[in-house]
């Protein structure tokens, strides 16, 4: 997949914006604070319908005004696409693909795009929400169905939330409290979808996530992930990781299990203790847990290998060929030897976009197409060479 051309209207700093890519890589090159890095946001927005920046889509608005726009026209091959997305500060976002109305849920099935950040080292250090969003993310890129899933997951989550808190202020006992059954019930469904399709990708991951690592630290550690999940007895939301097999069952069984034996606690506390939304995906290197033991280059390290792993997943999977790698101010944050090896990995694909405040950073097997970009005006060297000659 190629993206040939991006439209802002109204997004971050940008009142309007045109920006064209090429085939291979790309370069955005500016200084801190210019625009870079909001316009690899709105690519990665129209794959995953989030930021890696904000968790929330007000932000990305510009300021005074109700609504921002993200344009993109894609190639698929010899297959053209045009989609589209308003991203309203307040209600729901609307999505057009090819001028028409459509639903922002299929956004991610023409737009497949592979992000890598300085960010994605709070997916290893950070707290597990951060690795949450990093799976639900790609399994939103791999199955655009799960959009849905995990947002009524979410909406189910908070009404329940609501009644345990409530039934927690007005002194109710759980057996008077019958109205969770119901809660219960559309929770374990959709839960149990989520939590089944994220043990599918961290299985799926895991071949690409050693090969990945190797190839960037130069060294074999024995990278390997899986997921402490609460339905399972433990609560890895606060670092209790009960051991993944330590109970026989469906998932679906296993969690009503866990619900029944949680039940005095979530309403001591008004809480939902148990879920997809208080799992953790546990990663390790040389059989150690990589946060509060890995060093800071074995961080990098499975941070960009869980990325490369990323991409190469949905490379085999995807009709519509190689995702857009996008590499944000990336460079900076390594050492000569990742940067060269990062950056022969994926000098490959069909195309990449670079982002860097000092253009001396980017290895020259990526320094191609340059852009610039200084307070929100963006400059095309190669037009402005073509003008002039």
């Amino acid at each position: 997949m190629i993206v040939e051309h991006l439209s802002l209207v109204d997004f971050r700093n940008y009142a309007t914006a045109e920006l064209a890519l090429h085939r291979g890589p790309n370069v955005l090159v500016g200084r801190n604070g210019q625009g870079k890095t909001n316009l690899a946001e709105a690519i990665v927005f129209l794959a995953t319908l989030g930021s890696h920046r904000v968790s929330s889509d007000a932000p990305m608005v510009r300021d005074g005004q109700d609504a921002g726009i993200v344009r993109a026209r894609l190639a698929h091959g010899q297959r053209k696409v045009l989609i589209e997305v308003q991203i309203n500060r307040q209600g729901s976002n609307k999505a057009r693909i090819n001028g028409a109305p459509g639903r922002t849920a299929d956004l991610p099935r023409y737009a497949h795009v592979v992000l890598f950040a300085p960010e994605d080292l709070q997916i290893v250090r950070g707290d597990p929400s951060s690795r949450r969003r990093f799976a639900d993310q790609l399994l939103i890129q791999r199955t655009p169905r799960m959009t849905a899933v995990l947002g009524d997951y979410d909406r189910v989550l908070r009404q329940r939330t609501a009644l345990l808190k409530s039934a927690r202020a007005r002194g109710m006992k759980a057996e008077s409290l019958t109205t969770l059954d119901v809660w219960d019930d559309k929770l374990v469904a959709l839960g149990s979808e989520i939590i089944d399709a994220r043990s599918r990708l961290a299985a799926d991951l895991q071949p690409g996530l050693a090969d990945a690592y190797s190839a960037i630290a130069g060294e074999d550690h024995d990278p390997r992930l899986h997921w402490a999940q609460s339905i399972r007895g433990g609560d890895p939301e606060e670092g209790d990781d009960a051991e993944e097999a330590s109970a026989p069952g469906s998932t679906a069984d296993l969690f009503r299990t866990a619900l029944a034996a949680k039940r005095s606690a979530e309403l001591e506390r008004g809480l939902t203790l148990v879920g997809p939304h208080r799992d953790d995906l546990v990663l390790r290197v040389r059989d150690l847990p990589v946060k509060g033991y890995a060093s800071h280059g074995e961080s990098w390290s499975i941070a960009l290998a869980l990325r490369l792993a990323s991409a190469e997943l949905l490379r085999a999977e995807s009709p519509a060929g190689d995702p857009v790698l996008i590499l944000d101010d990336v460079f900076a944050e390594l050492d000569a030897e990742r940067r060269r090896r990062l950056a022969g990995i994926t000098a490959g694909y069909e195309q990449v976009l670079v982002t860097a405040a000092v253009e001396e950073d980017i290895p020259e097997v990526l320094h191609r197409h340059v852009v610039r970009i200084s307070a929100g005006t963006i400059t095309d060297e190669r037009e402005v060479d073509d003008d002039r000659a």
